[in-house]
């Protein structure tokens, strides 16, 4: 367990992750800096009244930069997910002093020290978290589950758990040095966050991280066939496993089995539907049977499992064209993925938003076999027609309300309308949540008017 009493640690960055780690640092005896590039005053309402509560519990708050804060005489500093690197943080570096997350640190103050799982990958995430939560728990296993998903651990480490469920992302793995999951998932690696990283490979690599200090006792589970996320895998010890057509635990038009004992899951039972949701289940399946589920009980959470919001949900139903929320699809592959997985022949894609650095081909090949036609919005709707060209109709919309209803008009009877942005959320919303709320909101009003 890390030592944090009487020692002097510097929290990066006042989002979630490091409000919990100075939390967690300052009930463990440390004198706590908080610190954070915004001033008070552009913070949310919750998030000053959380600074306030950090202030009378003890820490020094330094708001709109950091120039007030001595990194090289810092003993520890703890950097928040959303911090990118910079020069106070290089300097503390060199002098030697520890820069690490807030999940490495959450993890070292375990106060029962528990079985770690780690869940990455570009897109799939949070369902698979999810899922695997509810089937550890099914299983009689006292199971927190978090991290880039829901409450960051920090806030949690005092509680006896049987199994530490963690949703890691390549930020959350930039700064964990000694992180060791006794299972580690890795979904799939597809270019995202390219306006962060310098390359694709550099990408990779921070998601690979998560594997880098398993031992021969833990497990590394990963798709068949996908030689990226094996060449993570093999940055550590652990042994191998795959998932997905063809693999260890495989999956059919029918069913999830695993190759090894012949145990079988029908994906008629399994309440989230698309092969891409079979696949992330077959991962989530095979931490559960490492860990110790019997077969029935992860049947019976496979059929439960609704999934979450956001991530492919049917909002409504009008003139015979279904109107889905995957607003949770921030990058290309998702939005691909998302596409591919409709069960009906043709979409009308709304898509848009932030641009994240990567490359739209893949999304005009998916649209060339699946597309009516491609509605844009947000700051990179000229770059995403630049790269659709003649392939297919596209439409301009000035916002989230021109492009429900103007997909209406595009899309024929038997036709999906899909919003899967492909970008991130921050040129128009909070949030992908706010987006897809809004996207909710809108299929909703459009209803009322009567559009049957």
């Amino acid at each position: 367990m890390i030592e944090l009493s009487g020692r002097r640690v510097v929290v990066v960055g006042l989002g979630a992750s490091g409000l919990a780690a100075a939390g967690l640092c300052l009930r463990r005896g440390a004198n706590v800096i908080a610190t954070d590039a915004k001033r008070e005053a552009d913070l949310t309402p919750e998030v000053r009244a959380s600074c306030r509560a950090l202030a009378g519990a003890g820490a020094s708050l330094v708001m709109g930069g950091h120039a007030e804060v001595s990194f090289t005489s810092a003993d520890l500093v703890v950097v928040s997910p959303g911090v990118p690197t910079f020069p106070d943080l290089e300097a503390a570096v060199r002098a030697g002093v520890p820069v690490i997350g807030e999940v490495e640190i959450a993890v070292r103050a375990l106060r029962h020290p528990a079985p770690i799982v780690a869940v990455g990958g570009t897109n799939g995430k949070s369902t698979t978290t999810s899922l695997l939560g509810e089937i550890l728990e099914r299983g009689g296993l006292r199971t927190f589950v978090g991290g880039n998903l829901g409450e960051p651990l920090s806030a949690h480490v005092d509680d006896p758990w049987d199994v530490v469920v963690l949703e890691v992302s390549s930020f959350q793995l930039e700064r964990a040095p000694t992180f060791r999951p006794r299972v580690s998932i890795l979904l799939n690696i597809t270019d995202d966050h390219l306006d962060r990283y310098p390359s694709f490979e550099a990408y990779a690599d921070a998601k690979g991280n998560a594997f880098a200090q398993q031992t021969d006792a833990d497990l590394a589970v990963i798709p068949v066939d996908d030689p990226t996320c094996e060449r993570q895998a093999r940055r550590g010890r652990g042994g191998l496993l795959t998932f997905g057509p063809g693999g260890t635990l495989d999956v059919s038009d029918a069913a999830i089995t695993d190759q090894r004992t012949g145990a079988t899951w029908s994906r008629a039972e399994l309440s989230i539907q698309g092969t891409h949701n079979a696949v992330n289940a077959a991962a989530a399946v095979a931490a559960a049977v490492e860990l110790g589920v019997a077969p029935e009980m992860i049947r019976a959470a496979l059929s439960a499992f609704r999934g979450l919001p956001h991530r492919m949900a049917l909002v409504a139903e009008l003139g015979g064209v279904r109107f889905y929320d995957d607003s949770k699809g921030t990058n290309v592959g998702a939005a691909v993925t998302a596409l591919r997985g409709l069960r009906e022949p043709r979409a009308v894609l709304i898509a848009g938003g932030r641009d994240k650095g990567g490359s739209y081909a893949p999304l005009v090949a998916a649209l060339r076999e699946r597309g009516r036609a491609a509605v844009l919005v947000g700051e990179a709707k000229e770059s995403i027609a630049a790269a659709i060209g003649d392939a297919l109709p596209v439409h301009m919309a000035a916002g989230l309300r021109d492009a429900v209803r103007l997909s209406r008009t595009l899309a024929a009877p038997g036709d999906a309308v899909l919003l899967s942005p492909a970008c991130s959320s921050y040129d128009m919303f909070r949030d992908y949540k706010h987006r897809g709320d809004e996207f909710v909101r809108e299929v909703h009003a459009l209803r009322d008017e009567g559009a049957e």
